[in-house]
């Protein structure tokens, strides 16, 4: 399966051997897009137990670490989120590991036509899983939670927050508008340019990168925001979007130069 997976890739070996998606090739691939699934459906719950329970603080007291005291329960009346005993700051993690799920699982169960393997699957899913159990220790931990201040909300969860909202908004709608125009036959083989697209070309990367950077300045602070935004950006700059150019390139050749001239910007609109 991976061998045709790879059939239609046009790019170098050492392009695909950076890249967890195959491009090119429609194959179906249950197993592994189940396991992608089951796999950060995991995560609320594996975010759950920290931000309740202090899952794995034992650890991190056992290094002389101070964590934060639960808070005081939210209350709004309604039972289920009620029923979590989250205090309010923390119930606004939970709902961000929540949300990075359900976009993900949409992406994966109905916007996504690229073959995806169990591996890939599980490497992608623990890859995420990471980066919310970071962001959930680092809120726990006194000496680098946000959670700093006595007020609610805290200014690093409201500009986190916003960060978070727009960029996980913009990676979906923007992966919805290109799916629209692929799922249209009269437009195979075409270059999507239009929507969010018509902003920076790889838009949903960029989004990826702002929300990840909300959720971390949410979490740890302005520092972290900064730090792993700036993780990210390079990451994306560096590895995605020239293996994706490269992709890119050879698949709709013209088509792709006319797009690059019309919208200059790759990750960020008017950054970069």
């Amino acid at each position: 399966m991976a061998d045709s997976a790879r059939a239609n890739d046009p790019r170098s070996e050492a392009s695909k051997e950076k890249d967890l998606i195959s491009r090119g090739d429609y194959t179906s691939t249950p197993f592994g897009k189940t396991t992608f699934f089951l796999t950060r459906a995991l995560d609320p719950f594996i975010q759950y137990q920290i931000l309740a329970h202090g899952a794995g603080t034992g650890l991190l007291h056992s290094v002389g670490l101070r964590t934060l005291s639960p808070g005081l329960p939210t209350q709004t009346g309604i039972s289920a989120i009620d029923a979590l005993g989250l205090s309010p700051y923390r119930l606004a993690l939970f709902g961000m590991a929540v949300g990075s799920t359900v976009k993900q699982n949409i992406w994966v169960a109905f916007l996504s036509g690229e073959p995806m393997t169990v591996k890939n699957s599980l490497i992608i899913g623990a890859f995420n899983s990471f980066f919310n159990s970071l962001a959930s220790y680092a809120f726990l931990i006194r000496a680098t939670s946000a959670s700093t201040e006595s007020t609610f909300p805290q200014p690093a969860l409201l500009v986190g927050g916003t960060l978070y909202v727009t960029g996980i908004l913009t990676e979906l709608v923007s992966e919805i508008q290109r799916k629209r125009f692929k799922s249209n036959p009269r437009n195979k083989g075409k270059v999507y340019t239009g929507g969010l697209w018509a902003w920076a070309r790889h838009i949903n990367y960029g989004a990826y990168t702002v929300w990840r950077a909300g959720y971390a300045l949410a979490s740890g602070g302005w520092i972290m925001g900064g730090v792993l935004g700036a993780f990210f950006f390079y990451d994306f700059a560096n590895r995605g979007v020239p293996i994706l150019n490269e992709y890119c390139e050879k698949r709709y050749g013209e088509d792709w130069d006319k797009f690059k001239k019309q919208t200059k910007y790759r990750l960020i609109p008017y950054i970069y």
